[in-house]
């Protein structure tokens, strides 16, 4: 894989300006998958971050059954016990948008939702964290990942920080950072979908676009839930994305650069590196977002 251009997305976010007259469906739903016991706070945050970057609806299939309530401090999200009919609810909510990963662990309840999700057609996904270590350690998933973007190419984008993109790879995160370029095209080949490598300068490349290097970023970045809030947001990008003329890989490259962008805004103001949250990178993203409008 040739050295990677700058990633210049920004530009793209003028797209998504609404005209008066728009409503909630105009925005898209996003319907995210995760939050099993102990880890609920991952799928919150990838829905905080969904919400504050503008999607119509985000509803979360919570895993955990305590968690599986209305949060008072976000009335806003949509949050619902999983189903145990993974498919039959997929199919009654119709989504615009999948995500799917943060916090899910690794129970038979979330393997159902991943294959639901994979089979679910003609939406964009966006495949992180658990639902990534569940895909390596299962042939029959990668296969399904892999028919899915057979049928519906430029439908899926992957999220792996280098851990999870060598237990894909079946190597070393050490192999994976040494060489970030050569890693990210054999993910590439292996799963034929969008894949966003994150890590210092995160790389993005697909099938169809060649690799681009966010130049945006810092060390306070390196946080639990960081990149929960970068799922939430290209799923709430690609949602509005579906309307406001973005397609996935679009959506995806947006949603890395403001995200490494806002971190670094924040740094900017003294706030952090040290001590940076992902809540407070949030809603720095939405400030730029709609500056950029």
């Amino acid at each position: 894989m040739s050295i990677p251009s700058e990633l210049r997305s920004l530009e793209l976010v003028t797209r998504l300006k609404r005209a008066p007259s728009e409503h909630k469906g105009n925005a898209g739903k996003v319907l995210m998958v995760g939050g099993a016991p102990g880890m609920a706070g991952a799928l919150l945050l990838s829905g905080s971050a969904a919400l504050h970057l503008g999607a119509g609806w985000t509803i979360l299939e919570m895993l955990d059954p305590t968690a599986a309530h209305a949060m008072p401090e976000q009335a806003e999200l949509m949050v619902r016990l999983a189903s145990f009919n993974a498919q039959e609810q997929l199919e009654a909510t119709a989504p615009d948008v999948i995500a799917i990963g943060p916090g899910l662990g690794f129970s038979a309840l979330a393997r159902d939702w991943l294959v639901a999700a994979l089979h679910y057609p003609n939406v964009p996904v966006v495949i992180d964290a658990d639902a990534l270590n569940l895909i390596a350690d299962t042939p029959e998933y990668l296969d399904l990942l892999m028919q899915r973007n057979q049928v519906y190419p430029g439908m899926s984008v992957l999220t792996p920080h280098p851990g999870e993109a060598a237990h894909l790879l079946n190597t070393t995160s050490d192999v994976v950072q040494a060489n970030r370029l050569a890693a990210l095209s054999d993910l590439i080949r292996l799963t034929n979908s969008i894949v966003v490598l994150k890590g210092q300068h995160t790389l993005i490349a697909s099938p169809l676009n060649a690799a681009m290097q966010c130049q945006q970023g810092n060390s306070g970045m390196a946080v639990g839930g960081m990149g929960d809030v970068l799922t939430g947001s290209i799923a709430a990008i690609a949602a509005q994305g579906l309307r406001h003329n973005l397609n996935l890989w679009e959506a995806s490259c947006i949603g890395v650069q403001l995200h490494a962008s806002a971190a670094d805004s924040l740094v900017a103001k003294q706030i952090g590196p040290i001590g940076l949250t992902p809540t407070e990178v949030i809603l720095e993203m939405r400030s730029l977002l709609n500056k950029l409008l």
